[in-house]
């Protein structure tokens, strides 16, 4: 029996990583097959993985945070195949927030990443597809805009070094006296064919395969990966002064002031649309337009995630209700 072929491709900055390079040695030693490509600048990943599917690697393994992931899969989903004729995807978390990773539980050190990979059976997950300026993007993760993702968009490189996802949330602090709530307009249709439109200022706004982003920010704290379903979270503009928000969450915990203002759906598709061009960050890449087309592309890769992965729905169970809009939504969580 042929041993498997592993592409792992690996986000430049963490080259030079030993506990990486000994789990890299320790899978060579089981009998894998396991080439190594080091990302430099753009289109690195895009080759990469061509040259993977010519080759016929079994996997492909991204090293590295959200961005890489997003990458990678970005370069698997849009090729002309079906997620079967596809290598699967893989990750070993080497960024600094790892929120994907964190949410799927997927181990944090390089050697257990890679022997979840050896264990496992790859599990079909959708990806979020992102029409906006007559470009087309991808997100593994979450797409998010307002005030998360002006912070995830400033915060310094050497502080994220320094800090890694606390670094956000200090970011986040300076930031609270001056959040301005973004215009847009939002509007979608219902697995039940019925309109959902929304309209105001808000201050954040989470478009989730996967639940958080901005090192913890779970802005999609239900969402799942292979529902066939986007989650929406829209909050809108704080009334009153910050400073009363922010004094109830003190006050109350951080879950309890936010989760009477989120709005929430799971929706098939969603569309966002502004006067004045707006920003959403979609996997650590901002994008900006007066228009964004979001649709969940169902089982579009193959993904190795471990057993009892929060993010997928357990075995058994039918696809959730998504028409039925409860009076009080489930909390949001912001870290």
């Amino acid at each position: 029996m042929a041993s498997p072929r592993w592409r792992l491709i690996l986000n430049g900055k963490s080259a030079g990583d030993e506990p990486l390079r000994a789990a890299v040695a320790a899978m060579r030693e089981q009998g894998i097959a396991l080439s190594v490509r080091v990302t430099w600048e753009e289109g690195d990943a895009e080759r990469y993985v061509a040259e993977a599917i010519a080759d016929g690697v079994d996997t492909v393994v991204a090293a590295g945070g959200d961005g890489t992931l997003s990458e990678v899969a970005t370069t698997l989903a849009h090729r002309d195949k079906d997620a079967d004729a596809l290598p699967s995807l893989a990750l070993v978390p080497m960024g600094t927030a790892n929120d994907f990773a964190s949410a799927a539980e997927i181990p944090l050190e390089p050697e257990a990443a890679l022997e979840l990979v050896r264990s496992t059976t790859a599990q079909p997950i959708d990806l979020l597809r992102i029409d906006s300026n007559d470009r087309v993007h991808w997100c593994a993760n979450l797409a998010s805009g307002g005030f998360g993702t002006q912070v995830t968009v400033e915060t310094d490189e050497g502080l994220k070094k320094m800090l890694g996802g606390l670094a956000y949330m200090i970011t986040g602090i300076a930031k609270l006296g001056r959040i301005d709530p973004v215009q847009a307009r939002i509007s979608a249709t219902t697995t039940a064919g019925e309109a959902f439109e929304w309209q105001g200022g808000f201050i954040a706004l989470g478009i989730g395969n996967g639940r958080q982003a901005g090192g913890g920010q779970a802005l999609c704290p239900d969402a799942v990966i292979d529902d066939d379903l986007l989650d929406l979270t829209i909050v809108p503009e704080l009334e009153g002064e910050v400073a009363a928000t922010l004094g109830a969450l003190m006050a109350e915990g951080k879950d309890a002031a936010l989760e009477r203002l989120a709005v929430r759906r799971q929706l098939p598709w969603v569309e966002i649309e502004a006067d004045a061009p707006l920003t959403l960050n979609l996997d650590g890449e901002p994008v900006e337009s007066t228009r964004f087309h979001v649709d969940c592309v169902a089982r579009r890769v193959r993904m190795h995630l471990p057993p009892g992965c929060p993010l997928l729905r357990p075995p058994g169970n039918p696809l959730p209700a998504t028409d039925e809009s409860p009076d009080s939504p489930p909390g949001l969580v912001m870290a």
